[in-house]
C-alpha cells in the first residue's frame, strides 16, 4: 500500500525561483504552492475592462496598474498571490520588476471555484498589507461587485454595488459605472 506522500514546502526564496521556472502561475501562502487553474472568457473581459480604465486614468501618474501575471507579495501573511488586478504607487515597487509589495487596490474577479476563498481566507491575508485601502470582489454571475475600503479607524466597510451604480476607488480617485466593469461580457 502506498503511503501519502508530504506536500513539498518552500521558502519564500525557494518559491521565487521555482516558480521562475514554471510554465503555470502558482500562488505561495505559508511554503505551500497553489497551481492557477484557467479562467474562462467573461473572466479576462471584466478584469481587462477594469485594468483599462485604471490604467487610462493613472496615466501619466506614479500609481501603476497590473493584471494577473505579477506577483503581489504579503510579507506579514507570507504569501505571493497573483491578482486580477491591482495597483500600487510605491517607489520600492517601481524598482522591482518581479515582485510587488504596496498594493493600494486589490480586485479579484469571483469563480465558482475560488469565490469562498477570495472573500474568506484571501482577503485575510490581503488584509495583512498595510497599504491596502480597498479590495474589489466582481461577481460576474450576479453582476454585482462587493467594494471593501479601509476606514480611517482601521475597519473594513463593504459597499456593495449593481448595475446602475458607480464603483468610487478612492484609493485611486476613479469613478467607474458598475456597467463598465461588464462591459461587452456575453449572457448565459
Amino acid at each position: 500500500m502506498a503511503l501519502p506522500q508530504p506536500t513539498p514546502t518552500f521558502g519564500p526564496d525557494d518559491y521565487l525561483a521555482w516558480e521562475a521556472a514554471q510554465t503555470e502561475r502558482h500562488e505561495y501562502v505559508q511554503g505551500e504552492v497553489f497551481g492557477m487553474a484557467g479562467g474562462e472568457d467573461r473572466h479576462a473581459t471584466a478584469s481587462g475592462n477594469l485594468f483599462a480604465a485604471l490604467r487610462s486614468h493613472l496615466r501619466g501618474q506614479r500609481c501603476r496598474t497590473y493584471m494577473a501575471d505579477v506577483k503581489l507579495q504579503v510579507d506579514a501573511a507570507d504569501a505571493f498571490f497573483y491578482p486580477d488586478v491591482f495597483v500600487t504607487c510605491s517607489e520600492r515597487d517601481a524598482a522591482n520588476r518581479l515582485v510587488k509589495h504596496d498594493a493600494v487596490l486589490v480586485a479579484e474577479v469571483l469563480s465558482p471555484s475560488t469565490a469562498a476563498y477570495d472573500r474568506g481566507g484571501k482577503f485575510a491575508r490581503y488584509r495583512q498589507c498595510p497599504s491596502l485601502q480597498e479590495y474589489v470582489l466582481i461577481d460576474l454571475d450576479t453582476r454585482s461587485i462587493d467594494l471593501f475600503r479601509k476606514a480611517s479607524d482601521g475597519l473594513w466597510v463593504l459597499h456593495p454595488l449593481v448595475a446602475g451604480d458607480v464603483l468610487t476607488l478612492q484609493s485611486v480617485g476613479l469613478s467607474l459605472p458598475v456597467d463598465d466593469v461588464f462591459e461587452d461580457l456575453e449572457t448565459d
